[in-house]
């Protein structure tokens, strides 16, 4: 069997720590869970849930939610904390445009997900693949609201501007850990780049919502998880998720913390008090986990207010 992490294949081993109780999610057999996998399945789809080895699969496909992972399942960067596979990647698929279009509208999804991995062999990190899924669900979708969480296009130049003029609602790209940790963390990518992709992204189009997410328990403090918060308000990011980091196996970077539910609360709290439209922090808090319902208040809040 291919190795999904060879990179990681000479690191030291750093053993998992137990799961505290507010971690463990729970396992279903619910009739919509199956049909989503059977959809996904049947349209050779990836998506990032699975990939991911996220914790909220069970929940999220039992309402039909699933985060739709485009241009294949391998990624040519080798983030220490995540369980993506790495390596070489294939050719992208043209027709995957249509395809996700037509489970999105089988799952009847009301707002979707489209992430990636990051495909620095791409000349453009594959901003144009972005720009035809978001087309293509449009055109068949057109009550469903749609989200992207794209790489960092680093050293693609204006290449993210494709991916804008397709007008997706939501533009998200998470900075994932405090800038200190970036080095052993995200060797491949850079935080003030990040910082500067989402800042440029609200000012190419206004009326598009930008999001980012940071992960607790990498080996950060508090004043750098507050600093954070400041940097992406400074950037006009709308959106923050908060959550709890898991580590994916013993050659992954080390989880150093397991904060409280209480911990994510306070954070929230402040988060919401820095100014963020919408804030999710809890350990179990994914970049697109509720996204859906948290997307629909928010649209509900601004016809009330109108």
């Amino acid at each position: 069997m291919k190795i999904r992490h060879p990179e990681k294949e000479n690191k030291p081993i750093n053993p998992i720590k137990k799961k505290p109780d507010w971690i463990r999610s729970k396992l279903s057999n619910s009739k919509e869970f199956f049909l989503t996998k059977t959809i996904v399945n049947n349209n050779n789809l990836v998506t990032v849930c699975q990939e991911a080895n996220c914790p909220n699969i069970t929940e999220c496909w039992s309402k039909r939610h699933a985060t739709f992972m485009i241009m294949g399942d391998t990624c040519t960067r080798a983030c220490a904390f995540c369980d993506v596979k790495t390596g070489v990647p294939g050719k992208l698929d043209p027709l995957e445009p249509v395809k996700i279009a037509e489970a999105v509208k089988k799952l009847n999804l009301r707002h979707v997900v489209i992430t990636s991995v990051d495909r620095d062999d791409l000349e453009d990190g594959g901003s144009n693949h972005f720009f035809e899924v978001i087309n293509q669900i449009r055109k068949i979708n057109s009550n469903t609201t749609v989200e992207v969480l794209t790489p960092d296009f680093l050293r693609k130049g204006d290449a993210y501007k494709k991916v804008l003029e397709a007008k997706p609602d939501v533009f998200n790209h998470n900075i994932e850990t405090v800038p200190s940790l970036y080095l052993k963390v995200r060797p491949g990518s850079r935080y003030f780049a990040s910082l500067e992709l989402l800042k440029n992204a609200k000012r190419f189009d206004n009326n598009i919502f930008t999001k980012s997410g940071i992960m607790l328990g990498l080996g950060e403090n508090r004043d750098e998880i507050l600093q954070v918060m400041d940097d992406l308000r400074a950037a006009d990011v709308d959106f923050l998720t908060i959550g709890q980091y898991l580590q994916p196996s013993v050659k992954h970077h080390p989880l150093q913390k397991y904060y409280t539910p209480k911990e994510f609360d306070d954070y929230g709290t402040i988060a919401k008090a820095k100014g963020f439209l919408l804030v999710s922090s809890t350990p179990l808090t994914r970049s697109s986990y509720h996204a859906d319902e948290d997307f629909a208040k928010l649209k509900q809040n601004r016809i009330n207010n109108n």
